[in-house]
């Protein structure tokens, strides 16, 4: 790991720095990651061929969503926050073209957290929180088709990286949980329940609205036109 990242060691203990090496690599896996979003699923009603178009509509929702996940609504103090709807932008790449593009495009905007706000501790850590937690964002992809599809995919995508952060809360942060008298395990649903849960609920109220809705199923059918 030194070949990417250097120690640093506080009062919070040892964490990682990524070195430029690190960055440039980043960038090629997120570049690797949008050329495979822009592949259609391998089914009879989808071309499995390059399209410029998913490209660039995949590209777009990443870029939204890392401009909103920079719009904090409430940041809590050891990491997570109440965003202005990153995860709904982020679930649109599935919603719009399946879980391969939408898993990809998610891996992709992971690498793009792990760039622009890092917090590494160990290589299995980075994995869980970044790659894994924001990758889980394209199970809305398996919703794609389905009736309500952006309602229940962005719950799936929701819980999926929920999952993931717990993990992540009770395996490597675990020992916070003493400071409030809780079990490692119930420490990490309750605080990674708080900020999720909260984005969640008001991002669902919103896309339920009529006029949101039909504005998003607009979009929808430009981003699939060929």
């Amino acid at each position: 790991m030194s070949f990417f990242a250097n120690a640093v060691t506080d009062e919070w203990g040892t964490s990682y720095s990524l070195k430029p090496t690190a960055y440039v690599t980043i960038i090629l896996l997120i570049l690797i990651c949008l050329f495979l979003a822009s592949f259609g699923n391998r089914k009879k009603e989808e071309s499995s061929n390059f399209s410029t178009r998913r490209l660039v509509f995949s590209a777009m929702a990443i870029a939204l969503a890392v401009v909103t996940s920079m719009l904090k609504l409430f940041h809590l103090p050891m990491g997570g926050s109440i965003t202005l709807f990153s995860m709904l932008f982020v679930c649109l790449a599935g919603y719009w073209y399946g879980p391969k593009t939408g898993i990809m495009a998610s891996v992709a905007y992971g690498f793009l957290q792990l760039v622009i706000d890092p917090y590494i501790i160990s290589l299995p850590q980075m994995f869980v929180d970044y790659i894994f937690a924001f990758g889980a964002l394209g199970l809305a992809g398996f919703f794609h088709h389905s009736s309500h599809g952006l309602i229940k995919g962005y719950i799936a995508g929701v819980l999926g990286r929920y999952f993931f952060a717990f993990l992540s809360g009770m395996i490597f942060f675990g020992s916070y949980a003493a400071d409030y008298n809780m079990a490692a395990p119930v420490y990490s649903l309750a605080y990674n329940g708080i900020y999720l849960g909260a984005e969640a609920v008001i991002t669902l109220i919103l896309i339920s609205l009529p006029p949101v809705h039909h504005a998003l199923a607009r979009v929808k059918t430009m981003a699939q036109s060929e």
